[in-house]
């Protein structure tokens, strides 16, 4: 096991994501005990994963892989990656894994706490981060695990947890004592899953906020009872306490939702952003400040109130809902979208950071 490994890295540049380059180089192959070489087979790329880069340095979402070059980072990925060669007791060459990646050919990792259901990698410089991206998932033991359904987990798992989580928060919080839901960028993925999970909800209207060109698609989507282009804003009554949930990150817009409602605003949640780079930071609004929705803290607090297997259920039946909606006859959500190899998912990282694609395309890249 000492013949090279060659290993291809998509990096981006960390001021500039629409700028990436291929970064090619040999690796021995060689590994100590208690580590492995995964090969990334598949990953999907939504504007959730621009918006880890985005706040790649605020949130430590580089810190994940770290590239050895300063300016230049890895775009986190959820995909499928195939285990060839291990050192690890209980990891099996040709396993297959789910979980959270670099955009590379080939990934080392060093697991810790190998159980059935997967591990979790140990290496050093990951022991400070958030838990939950540390996690690896064994295909053969994941009970809603099929070959075929892949695209759709990598699409929506990632998502819908972050959904999930965020109607929870939501609904945790009495939704702070608003009567209305404002949604920015309401077709997007993670928008749309959050409003599916608060469908039922009494006593709450669901407002989308979109543009003219995805006006269209925000109404059949079939989760907001009332649908606003963004020019339309200030029609909209400000005699109901109103909460934004913020997709967009766009500043102008932020103060027009605070200065056209005023008083009635009684939270303004930012729930992350595919074109900004950082939180707002800005000269103080009339009415609530932003406040930064982080899923895992939220999935924290109910793995302490009511136990991660009790999580877990909810989220898989939640899930399970959501995949059955969106499995409907002549249900348009969606449309996979395939790229092959480093090239494509290159030029697909810089059309999604400058939104290039439309909201039904669900994109996927192969590498195997």
């Amino acid at each position: 096991m000492n013949e090279p490994l060659t290993v291809t890295r998509l990096l981006t540049r960390k001021n500039a994501l629409d700028q990436s380059r291929l970064d090619i180089r040999t690796q021995a192959l060689a590994l100590a005990d208690g580590e492995v070489w995964l090969t990334l087979d598949r990953f999907a790329l939504t504007t959730n994963n621009i918006t880890y880069a985005a706040f790649g340095d605020s949130m430590r979402y580089w810190n994940f892989f770290p590239t050895g070059e300063a300016d230049w980072g890895h775009v986190p990925v959820w995909g499928f990656a195939d285990v060839m060669a291990s050192r690890v007791p209980g990891i099996a060459v040709g396993e297959r894994f789910y979980g959270y990646f670099p955009v590379a050919s080939h990934v080392r990792m060093q697991p810790v706490r190998v159980t059935r259901r997967g591990f979790y990698d140990g290496a050093p410089h990951r022991q400070a981060l958030t838990s939950a991206y540390n996690q690896y998932t064994r295909c053969s033991a994941d009970p809603v695990y099929t070959r075929a359904d892949e695209d759709c987990q990598m699409l929506l798992r990632p998502l819908f947890i972050t959904s999930f989580m965020l109607a929870d928060f939501l609904v945790d919080n009495a939704f702070f004592g608003a009567r209305r839901l404002l949604f920015s960028s309401a077709s997007s993925k993670t928008a749309f899953g959050t409003a599916f999970c608060l469908q039922g909800v009494e006593g709450i209207e669901q407002v989308a906020l979109t543009s003219k060109r995805n006006r269209a698609f925000v109404d059949g989507l079939g989760c907001y009872p009332v649908s606003v282009g963004y020019d339309d804003l200030e029609m909209l009554a400000t005699d109901t306490p109103t909460l934004y949930v913020d997709f967009s990150g766009d500043d102008a817009l932020r103060e027009r939702v605070h200065a056209h409602f005023g008083a009635a605003l009684v939270y303004d949640c930012f729930a992350g952003s595919a074109q900004k780079a950082q939180a707002p930071n800005h000269a103080p609004l009339p009415g609530p400040q932003p406040v930064f929705y982080f899923a895992p803290v939220q999935i924290r607090k109910r793995n302490a109130d009511w136990g991660p297997q009790v999580v877990n259920q909810r989220f898989g039946e939640a899930q399970r809902r959501f995949i059955a909606h969106l499995s409907r006859p002549g249900n348009a959500w969606m449309r996979r979208v395939e790229h092959r190899g480093f090239v494509a998912a290159q030029q697909l990282i810089a059309d999604l950071h400058d939104g290039r694609t439309r909201p039904i395309e669900g994109h996927v890249v192969l590498l195997g």
